[in-house]
């Protein structure tokens, strides 16, 4: 915690930094309950995944990423919103300091795995952003859900927050890659920069219209679809 306070104020919001890293014993205790429910999540989801293997032969779940929100980007968004910059407004604000990305084969198989998981009795559900149906103007498309789940701790119950992002083999393919390019180059100081994001969401809507294909062909052939 050392290191990362003396990186945020040497580098990024000096005046605020101390405030939220004043008590680092408690801001590592919030970030350990965030990390527990990540765990609590993506257990569920691969005993889901398991559960369909062993029952239908189907694994609707290629592969799962997670990750805790990096301070620097906790103490950037608390300031780019407008909010108090403290270990409580963080808890009350954020709703995406614990992530998981749960990468799937087909279409249809997101909206499965969301349900699923949704429907289950200790999860509540507070949002859902369809950028599958209504893809951001960047061309970016996945599911995020910002779901509710109860975590038991020694001296108490608490409910936490997780954004579950659920997209498809190639909608993480084209995400990733469109990530790299901006991380790698500010691509908005370019001369070009209208032309190269007219091409990265040409790039963005061929990869959609290949999931439809593989869509189509999956329900040709029949397979897999007996839970849908």
């Amino acid at each position: 915690m050392e290191r990362v306070r003396n990186f945020i104020n040497e580098r990024v919001l000096p005046e605020k930094a101390e405030v939220l890293f004043g008590s680092a014993k408690h801001f590592e205790e919030e970030m350990m309950m965030y990390d527990c429910a990540i765990r609590e999540v993506r257990t569920k989801l691969e005993v889901l995944n398991e559960e369909l293997s062993v029952r239908y032969n189907r694994n609707p779940i290629k592969h799962i990423k997670t990750r805790l929100k990096r301070p620097v980007s906790i103490l950037k968004k608390m300031r780019n919103k407008g909010y108090e910059i403290s270990i409580e407004s963080m808890t009350e604000h954020l709703n995406d300091v614990a992530g998981i990305r749960v990468v799937c084969y087909f279409i249809d198989d997101i909206y499965d795995i969301a349900r699923w998981l949704a429907k289950q009795d200790d999860i509540r559900l507070l949002k859902v952003k369809d950028y599958i149906r209504s893809p951001k103007p960047n061309g970016y498309r996945s599911l995020h859900m910002i779901i509710e789940i109860p975590v038991f701790f020694l001296e108490e119950k608490r409910m936490m927050r997780v954004e579950v992002q659920i997209r498809t083999v190639a909608m993480d393919f084209w995400a990733s890659l469109e990530h790299q390019l901006r991380y790698k180059k500010d691509l908005e100081g370019l001369e070009n920069a209208e032309e190269i994001g007219v091409e990265l969401k040409q790039c963005a809507e061929t990869i959609a219209q290949t999931d439809e294909q593989m869509q189509s062909i999956r329900e040709k052939i029949g397979v897999f679809t007996e839970l849908t």
